[in-house]
């Protein structure tokens, strides 16, 4: 029976597997970086001198809902490789080596949460470049990266159970957009929800994206004076590791069983 070690050690070499493919072909992270830059631009200037928050900047405000949505997007590679392995029949070359069928989702969550800090350190470079800025001390400002590094892992197992459904790449891509953007407009990401509809208020109230923002938020220092009053966002850190852990033990497991299933067919 595989032991846990040596299920870590395998999933190191499937990451390491598909951080060489990132190097062979840099136009991937070029592309996932410029996206994200691209809605700092657009939000921070275009939109951002017509939508007014009390007491701070909008650009402030604004760019831990862009770091929130960023890491979503770049969990969602997760499944796009995913797909492409079984469309290109890698999954089938695997399950040939003696490895732990959980290496090669250990190994693309935690390839892509790589990319992710990269794409997160460039975003950081362009807040500050836009007129963000934070005003917590240092370790807190760790510890909201560090938050949304759990998320961004936690929400790209969700990412691969997507992945092992559908039959390519492409299909892919417009199913996780389903699920991308709901979740992360529908939520306090670019606008306060106290100036939402009713239900949809709600919705984003108990959204975990909208406590993720919220307490990237807290952490960086970005917060205005008015204090919001459902629970998941009067205390986001704590209802934001809520969510990871739920997403962990819902997705990981769900995960692991769908790779089996799709390596068999």
């Amino acid at each position: 029976m595989t032991t846990l070690v040596q299920s870590l050690g395998d999933g190191v070499v499937i990451a390491r597997r598909n951080l060489l493919k990132v190097k062979r072909v840099p136009d991937l992270i070029f592309f996932s970086i410029l996206s994200p830059i691209m809605f700092v631009l657009l939000f921070g200037y275009v939109f951002g001198g017509s939508i007014e928050i009390p007491g701070m900047s909008y650009r402030e405000f604004l760019m831990a809902g862009i770091f929130a949505q960023t890491v979503m997007f770049g969990a969602s590679f997760t499944g796009a490789g995913l797909a492409e392995d079984i469309q290109k029949g890698v999954i089938d070359r695997f399950r040939s080596l003696p490895m732990a069928r959980s290496a090669v989702l250990v190994g693309r969550t935690t390839s892509d949460l790589v990319n992710n800090i990269m794409v997160i350190t460039v975003m950081s470079l362009t807040g500050l470049a836009v007129g963000w800025r934070v005003h917590s001390s240092f370790w807190s400002a760790a510890a909201g990266f560090a938050l949304l590094m759990l998320f961004a892992y936690a929400f790209s197992w969700g990412m691969a159970i997507v992945g092992l459904l559908v039959p390519s790449p492409e299909v892919f891509s417009n199913a996780s957009f389903m699920f991308i953007f709901p979740l992360s407009f529908l939520a306090n990401t670019f606008a306060r929800t106290e100036t939402f509809p009713a239900p949809l208020r709600v919705f984003a109230e108990w959204n975990p994206v909208s406590s993720i923002t919220q307490a990237v938020r807290e952490l960086f220092g970005n917060t205005g004076p008015q204090p919001p009053t459902a629970w998941p966002l009067q205390h986001a850190v704590l209802a934001s590791l809520l969510w990871i852990a739920i997403l962990l033990a819902v997705f990981v497991p769900l995960a692991i069983r769908q790779y089996k299933r799709a390596a068999a067919r």
